[in-house]
């Protein structure tokens, strides 16, 4: 991942320094299982923790030669530890070390999203109390639709990135599974002994059938989910950079004093950081068909799946955790405008109440039919003629015979769309 859009503490999660570390304590896990096995002498788990060190360039550079990784990984170990370095990785085939290793680092990860999620629920939480009657227009395919509060917007958006974060919870625990079984997953050359306390050790569970490598539902299972909290990043997005079209203004993203909006037009606040995000999660989005693709492998094992997960792992976790901390520092910082969302909610002259005064005509007798036509009749009038529809409904002949002037009025407040929010509000924070 590019460094614009990398944060240093899940960096250091795919760095191979890090990687290689964690190939380490498997086979020095592995090595302490053995000796209290009675497999390898006693000792050497204790020499291996006390000699190995890591030297990426120094794999990499027998690598070069033998073009395997797990290979140059314990060679170059083995030139530390010396010739009890014979007794690592006894019965063990590669893909016990690297499907473990990428394991853990994916629930490292997770742990770092989980931190992240929670930062925005914070935020989104404070902010939906805070504009919790603040009244707004709704909207249903970009068209004026019935009033609403933008704390209830919010608290839309703070319900589904809970749901978000029992879904991470979940992917997390589907990931966190240990194989330690050598050669096609058979134990013939190793005690399941050695996976069960290997898994112990590293806070894991047993994978309980491998095939040789961990099977790739669990991952694509991880990368979905991923992927859907992408998908709720951009919808957050997407609603602020609407709101903050020139023609609504109703919301937009901290602008510093110093900041540029156009190299061409000096006038321009472009909401940039939310264009951004959308971009992230598509990109996050991408990652689930390859995921998913590694399901199937030849037989028993193959390779197709690395070179996918070396890219993907790093990737997509690196960008979500980027997308949360600037959605957190959008949601917290952004300007909101109580006044235009009131002016914009008014320029329809009173055609958001059209449902109110149509459902009360069915209560004085008219048909549901009669009475849609009835308001839908003068609702045309009051847009083309720029009227109020109060104002039309008053000089209706129909209406007058059922509803009076000032029942008709009442029609008109703002706080009847308001009167049940507590109950939504209590549903989702209490």
């Amino acid at each position: 991942m590019i460094e614009r859009y990398s944060r240093k503490e899940i960096k250091k999660i795919w760095e191979e320094k890090n990687k290689y570390q964690i190939w380490l304590d498997i086979e020095i896990a592995a090595a302490q299982a053995m000796e209290k096995l009675k497999i390898i002498p006693r000792g050497v788990s204790a020499k291996v923790r006390r000699k190995a060190k890591i030297n990426v360039n120094r794999i990499h550079k027998i690598e070069s030669k033998v073009h395997h990784d797990v290979i140059a990984f314990l060679t170059s170990v083995n030139e530390k530890v010396g010739s009890d370095g014979k007794f690592l990785h006894v019965g063990m085939t590669s893909s016990d070390v690297l499907d473990t290793c990428f394991n853990i680092q994916l629930v490292q990860a997770g742990k770092l999203l989980q931190k992240d999620i929670d930062a925005v629920l914070k935020i989104l939480k404070n902010k939906s109390l805070k504009y919790k009657t603040t009244i707004c227009i709704g909207r249903s395919h970009g068209i004026h639709a019935e009033p609403t509060t933008f704390g209830l917007k919010l608290a839309s958006f703070f319900e589904e990135f809970k749901r978000n974060k029992k879904r991470l919870d979940n992917a997390i625990k589907e990931i966190s599974t240990c194989a330690i079984s050598g050669a096609v997953g058979t134990f013939a050359n190793i005690d399941h002994r050695v996976e069960k306390y290997v898994a112990k050790k590293l806070n894991l569970r047993i994978e309980p059938i491998s095939t040789q490598v961990i099977p790739r539902d669990r991952h694509a299972y991880y990368f979905s989910v991923l992927a859907i909290i992408a998908g709720s990043i951009e919808r957050v997005a997407t609603e602020i950079r609407n709101l903050q079209k020139t023609e609504l203004q109703e919301v937009e993203e901290f602008f510093d004093k110093t900041q540029k909006g156009s190299s061409a037009m000096p006038h321009k606040k472009n909401p940039i950081l939310s264009e951004n995000l959308t971009g992230l999660s598509r990109m996050v989005r991408s990652y689930v068909v390859p995921a998913l693709e590694n399901i199937s492998l030849w037989h028993e094992r193959d390779i197709s799946h690395s070179s996918v997960e070396r890219n993907i792992g790093p990737d997509s976790t690196i960008t979500l955790d980027f997308a949360l901390n600037r959605l957190k520092y959008i949601l917290d910082n952004m300007n909101v405008y109580p006044k235009k969302m009131l002016k914009n909610l008014n320029i329809t002259n009173g055609l958001i109440f059209s449902q109110r005064v149509m459902l009360e005509l069915t209560k004085c007798g008219f048909s549901r039919e009669k009475a849609y036509k009835i308001v839908q009749k003068n609702a045309q009038k009051s847009w083309k003629k720029n009227m109020s529809l109060y104002e039309c409904l008053v000089n209706d002949a129909l209406i007058n015979k059922k509803i009076s002037n000032k029942s008709l009025k009442k029609m008109f407040d703002l706080n009847y769309h308001t009167k049940r929010i507590n109950i939504i509000f209590n549903r989702i924070f209490k």
